[in-house]
């Protein structure tokens, strides 16, 4: 958790949205499939103190990185050691963003066999913002935006389905986490129980599973046999 999720907003709705400039130029599509590396919208502050909007591939890469290889592992960063961690612990410090996603995935092995894919997505259709850190990684060609989703214990009925959960910041928390601080570490509370029972927990199709596959399609809710509870969680 997490390893797949949905971001189709367009510029024009997330600048709007997160009050910042559009830095994406012209180059944000709509992914109903994200997949680590992929190239997703990220909300930042700039050099110069404002929101901006930019593209960045999922999976950090600390400027120390010989090469890109290890992007795919590294698209998650726990709460629990985000400020220790070499290779995420400057980011978390001093370049914090917001991940725009309409839903993430998550797959359970149910007692019948096989996985169930579930979309975790607001029930009033709104945008999450996870929490995420960045950094820039020089190379062979030139420099390329990376980045990291927090993920913390997952709370509530998410718990069912897994037992981690992307950090969520509710509106109220987007300024604080862009916010220069000297104390990050108290920024990674969860979000409260209330707010997460906004969350719709949705059973979709195994097309999913193939990142080859996108569309709307993939959110779109599927029946599941009441012999399908969860037994053992899994990623995929």
């Amino acid at each position: 958790m997490c390893g797949r999720y949905a971001t189709t907003r367009s510029a024009g709705d997330l600048t709007a949205l997160f009050e910042s400039s559009d830095d994406t130029e012209g180059r944000l599509t709509a992914d109903h499939n994200v997949a680590p590396t992929d190239p997703v919208p990220l909300v930042r502050v700039s050099a110069e103190g404002h929101r901006t909007l930019s593209l960045g591939r999922w999976g950090l890469l600390p400027p120390w990185s010989r090469s890109a290889a290890g992007a795919a592992r590294m698209i998650n960063a726990r709460v629990e050691t985000v400020a220790t961690s070499r290779a995420y612990a400057p980011s978390f410090a001093r370049r914090r963003c917001l991940v725009p996603a309409d839903g993430w995935y998550e797959w359970v092995r149910p007692a019948a066999g096989g996985k169930q894919a579930y979309y975790m997505t607001p029930l009033d259709g709104s945008v999450l913002a996870f929490a995420g850190i960045w950094s820039v990684w020089d190379g062979p060609a030139g420099p390329s935006t990376t980045f990291s989703v927090l993920t913390t214990a997952a709370l509530g009925e998410l718990a069912e389905v897994h037992d981690r959960m992307p950090l969520l910041l509710p509106r109220e928390r987007w300024s604080s986490w862009l916010a220069v601080t000297d104390r990050p570490e108290a920024l990674l509370d969860p979000p409260p129980l209330d707010w997460l029972a906004g969350l719709e927990i949705r059973p979709v199709g195994r097309a999913v599973g193939d990142v080859r596959n996108d569309g709307p399609h993939l959110t779109a809710r599927v029946p599941v046999a009441r012999s399908a509870v969860p037994e053992e969680m899994t990623l995929f």
